[in-house]
């Protein structure tokens, strides 16, 4: 999958994270998508920090493969880090989707 070989470049060249930021505002959502997705099965080395700043740069959207891609993101973070990701649910409920909280909440 890109997303998955876009994160093994952004692991192994951070300076390209300046890249996964600039993608998570695109006009295009696949590269939205993906800046989200990028860090999947990162587990205990995901860039937390990254995380959320991508997340949080697609709140408010109405595009169902976004929502389900934060959503995805955190539901796989939450393997590793439950606590992390239930109280970055908590702190942005009102700023996310349904399926999106539903999604991430799936194994907390």
């Amino acid at each position: 999958q890109l997303d998955r070989i876009i994160g093994e470049i952004t692991f192994h060249y951070p300076e390209t994270k300046d890249i996964m930021r600039q993608w998570s505002l695109d006009e295009d959502f696949w590269l939205r998508r993906i800046a989200i997705d990028h860090q999947l099965m990162r587990k205990e080395l995901t860039d937390t920090d990254l995380l959320a700043e991508v997340i949080c740069n697609n709140f408010g959207q109405t595009e169902f493969f976004i929502n389900k891609a934060i959503g995805w993101s955190l539901r796989n973070y939450s393997k590793v880090n439950p606590d992390w990701v239930r109280a970055f649910i908590d702190q942005h409920a009102s700023q996310m989707s349904s399926l999106s909280i539903r999604e991430g909440s799936k194994y907390l």
